[in-house]
C-alpha cells in the first residue's frame, strides 16, 4: 500500500495511547488487603477470565480506531500500483510518451487506442498524485516540454499519434539531461509504451550507460512503466515495397509491389481487398492471404503517358490498428543509376564493374565509371548513386567528399586493400589480414532487413554457402550484418544520419573468397545499395517518418495525408511537396510486426533502479490509482461501535422478577 501523505504516518505511535492511559489509571489506586473481601474475590475468580478478555478487546478496538484515523488522513492508494507514491509528492514528474504507430492499436470491442487510453490514465493518475512540475518528452520530437497541468496531454497535438517509431533510450537520455540541467528535486519518470523491441533497443549498449548515469544522480529518481504489451492477432499491415514507372509505347504504366503482414501465427486463409488510389483515380484487387505474409509483385496500373510524376496510396480495410492500413508512394521517371569505382588494382575493377553494370530490369540504365582518387573533385556527385571503394580509406579532401555524398543519401561500399594502412573513416579502420587455408564459414547474417534481406519471394540469400579464405579485421563502432565463425564481421554497416556506409572485410579475388564465383550475394547487395542511392536522386523521395532529409529547406505542403501541424509533417505519413520535390513519408518497417519485449528483459533494463510496472489494456476505464481512505474511516467507525458495545454493563435480572 502507498500513501499520498506518508509523513502523517509518523503519528502511528499514537495507537499506543489507550495502553498508556490504562497503565496510568492502574497507578491511581493502591491495593490494600482486607480479610473480609477474600471470600468475594474467591467467588469472582470463575468469571475473571471473561472480564479480562473483554477488557483486552476494548483496548484493542480503541487502538484500531486511532490507527484507522491516522491511516485515513495519510490518504492511502490502491489498485495495482504498490509503492507508487512512497516518499510523498514529487518535485518533478517527467512523462515519456510513446507515439509510435503500434500505439494506435485499438482494444477489442472499443475504438480507444493504446495511446489514447494511456494518456487518459496518466492524466488521472498524475492529477491524483500531484507534483510541482510536469515535463513531457514525446517520442517524435524527443525534446523536454514543460506542461501547465497533466490534462495538457489530452489537448496538445504533440501528444497525439505519429508515424515515427520511438527511441526509448534516447528519450531517457533527454530526461536525464533535463534532470541534470534543472537540478530537480525528487523526480518521477513515467513511461507509457507498448514495449515493442524496435522502440526499446534492448540490446543497445546505451542502457548500461543510462542506468549508471541515473544511479549517480544525487536526487531520488523513481521509474513507473505503464505498459500495453497486448498484440492484435490477425491485424494486417500493408507496405509498398517498390514502384516503377514504365513507358509502353503510347501508354505508360506503374508496376507496384507491396507486402501484407499479418500479426500472429495464423495460417488460415484471409480474403483482403486492396485499393489503389493514383491521384484520386481508384482501382481495386482482391488477394488471398495465407500465413503471416503475402507479396504482390509488379501489379500493373495504367497511367497517362504524359504523367511523368505523381503520387498514390495503397489501403486495406480497417482492422485493429488503423495506422498500418495505408501506405503512400511517389513515382517519377527513373534516373540513371551511376556507380563510381575506386580501386588500386586493375584486376579488382572488372568484377566490381560487372556487379554494378548489369541491371536487374531492362528499363533501368546502369552506368559505371572508374575514377582515380585525385580526380574525385571532378565527379558530378549529384548524379551518383553508389561508390565501390577498394583502396586505402580516403583521407583529407577525398574523405570529405565521401562523407558529404553519404550525408545527402548516397551509398558507399568499402572493400579492404592489400595494404590496410592507418586511415580511419566513419569511426572505423582496417586492421591486419587473417588467413585460413581451410576456409572460414559464414556463421550468422541478418536476413530480415538491409542488404542481405530475403528476396521478394521470401527465399534467403545463399550467404551461408560463401567460402571465406582471407579477411581483413575491422575495428570501430558498427553493426554486423554478416559474421564469420568466431564473431568477426564479413559485412558491417556504420550508423549514419543519411545514406549508407558498408564495409566488406574480404575481396572478390578467388584467393580471398567465393564472392565472385558465387556472385549472387554480392550482386544482390550491390544492386540494393544502388537502388537505395538512386532513390534520393531526382524529384521524388521516399522518407521514413521522423527522419527529415538533409538539404531540403523548402516548406512542406501536404498533397495527401498529413493531418498534422506544419511543423510535424515529417512525423506523419503522407505525400508532401517541398519546392520541386515530392516526398512520400512512411512509417518504419519494423512497426508492422515488431515483437514485444518479455517481462524479464524489461526488468533487466531497469535493474538496480527504483522501478515499478503495471500492465493495462487499450480501452480500459479502470483507474490505475484509487484513494481508499473512506474504507479506513469506515473501519474506524466500526471499531468505535464495537468498543462502545463492549463497554456497556452486563444486564442483570432484578430479584423478584416474574419468571
Amino acid at each position: 500500500m502507498s500513501f499520498l501523505q506518508p509523513l502523517l504516518l509518523a503519528g502511528l505511535p499514537l495507537v499506543a495511547l489507550p495502553i498508556l492511559i490504562h497503565l496510568i489509571n492502574q497507578r491511581r489506586y493502591q491495593t490494600t488487603r482486607w480479610a473480609a473481601m477474600m471470600f468475594l474475590l474467591a467467588a469472582n475468580r470463575m468469571s475473571r477470565g471473561y472480564a479480562r478478555l473483554r477488557q483486552w478487546l476494548i483496548l484493542l478496538f480503541r487502538m484500531l480506531a486511532i490507527a484507522g484515523l491516522i491511516v485515513a488522513v495519510s490518504r492511502p492508494l490502491a489498485s495495482g500500483w504498490l509503492g507508487l507514491a512512497a516518499g510523498g509528492r514529487a518535485d518533478t514528474t517527467i512523462i515519456l510518451l510513446d507515439r509510435s504507430p503500434s500505439m494506435q492499436q485499438q482494444g477489442a470491442g472499443t475504438a480507444a487506442s493504446k495511446l489514447e487510453t494511456g494518456r487518459q490514465q496518466l492524466v488521472h493518475s498524475l492529477q491524483t498524485l500531484g507534483s510541482s512540475r510536469w515535463v513531457l518528452i514525446e517520442s517524435a520530437g524527443n525534446a523536454a516540454r514543460e506542461l501547465d497541468a497533466p490534462d495538457d496531454l489530452l489537448e496538445l497535438p504533440c501528444a497525439g499519434p505519429s508515424s515515427a517509431e520511438a527511441d526509448v533510450p534516447a528519450m531517457l537520455q533527454t530526461a536525464r539531461d533535463y534532470i541534470r540541467a534543472n537540478r530537480t528535486g525528487r523526480t518521477e519518470v513515467w513511461i507509457c509504451s507498448d514495449l515493442r523491441e524496435n522502440d526499446w533497443h534492448a540490446d543497445s549498449g546505451r542502457w548500461q550507460t543510462l542506468r549508471d548515469s541515473f544511479l549517480e544522480l544525487p536526487q531520488g529518481v523513481r521509474f513507473h512503466l505503464l505498459a500495453y504489451p497486448q498484440t492484435a492477432p490477425g491485424n494486417v499491415a500493408v507496405r509498398v515495397t517498390d514502384v516503377r514507372r514504365r513507358q509502353t509505347g503510347q501508354n505508360a504504366e506503374l508496376l507496384v509491389s507491396l507486402r501484407l503482414s499479418r500479426e500472429g501465427d495464423a495460417e488460415d486463409q484471409a480474403t483482403i481487398p486492396v485499393q489503389f488510389d493514383i491521384e484520386q483515380a481508384r482501382s481495386e484487387t482482391t488477394v488471398q492471404m495465407t500465413g503471416p505474409q503475402f507479396r504482390l509483385q509488379d501489379y500493373r496500373i495504367v497511367v497517362e503517358s504524359q504523367r511523368k510524376r505523381g503520387w498514390g496510396r495503397v489501403s486495406i480495410p480497417a482492422d485493429a490498428n488503423p495506422a498500418d492500413n495505408e501506405c503512400y508512394f511517389v513515382f517519377d521517371e527513373s534516373p540513371s543509376r551511376k556507380t563510381i569505382l575506386v580501386a588500386d588494382e586493375p584486376q579488382a575493377v572488372w568484377p566490381l564493374e560487372l556487379a554494378a553494370a548489369v541491371s536487374p530490369d531492362a528499363a533501368w540504365e546502369n552506368a559505371t565509371e572508374v575514377v582515380p582518387i585525385d580526380r574525385l573533385k571532378t565527379v558530378p556527385w549529384e548524379q551518383v548513386s553508389l561508390v565501390l571503394w577498394q583502396s586505402a580509406l580516403p583521407q583529407g579532401a577525398a574523405a570529405q567528399l565521401i562523407q558529404a555524398f553519404v550525408g545527402r543519401g548516397g551509398q558507399v561500399m568499402f572493400l579492404p586493400p592489400r595494404a590496410p594502412g592507418s586511415g580511419e573513416l566513419f569511426g572505423v579502420r582496417w586492421q591486419a589480414w587473417v588467413e585460413s587455408g581451410a576456409g572460414i564459414p559464414v556463421e550468422t547474417w541478418r536476413g530480415d532487413q538491409d542488404l542481405l534481406a530475403h528476396t521478394l519471394s521470401g527465399d534467403a540469400l545463399p550467404v551461408g554457402e560463401l567460402q571465406i579464405r582471407r579477411y581483413c579485421q575491422l575495428s570501430g563502432e558498427f553493426t554486423t550484418l554478416a559474421a564469420l565463425r568466431g564473431g568477426q564481421p564479413l559485412l558491417a554497416r556504420v550508423t549514419t544520419d543519411q545514406g549508407g556506409a558498408y564495409f566488406w572485410t574480404t575481396t572478390l579475388a578467388a584467393a580471398d573468397s567465393s564472392l565472385a564465383t558465387s556472385g549472387v550475394v554480392f550482386y544482390v547487395a550491390v544492386q540494393r545499395a544502388l537502388a537505395a542511392g538512386t532513390a534520393v536522386l531526382g524529384n521524388t523521395r521516399d522518407l521514413l517518418a521522423g527522419r527529415p532529409p538533409a538539404g531540403i529547406t523548402e516548406a512542406w505542403v501536404p498533397l495527401a495525408g498529413g493531418q498534422a501541424l506544419s511543423t510535424d509533417y515529417p512525423y506523419h505519413q503522407g505525400v508532401y511537396a517541398a519546392g520541386d520535390r515530392w516526398l512520400a513519408v512512411h512509417r518504419a518497417e519494423a512497426e508492422d510486426q515488431a515483437p514485444v519485449l518479455t517481462d524479464p528483459r524489461v526488468a533487466g533494463l531497469f535493474q538496480g533502479l527504483d522501478f515499478a510496472r503495471v500492465d493495462d489494456r487499450a480501452g480500459s476505464v479502470k483507474s490505475l490509482i484509487q484513494e481508499i481512505w473512506r474504507l479506513f474511516l469506515a473501519a474506524m467507525i466500526v471499531a468505535m461501535m464495537i468498543e462502545a458495545g463492549l463497554c456497556l454493563p452486563k444486564l442483570r435480572r432484578t430479584e423478584g422478577a416474574a419468571v
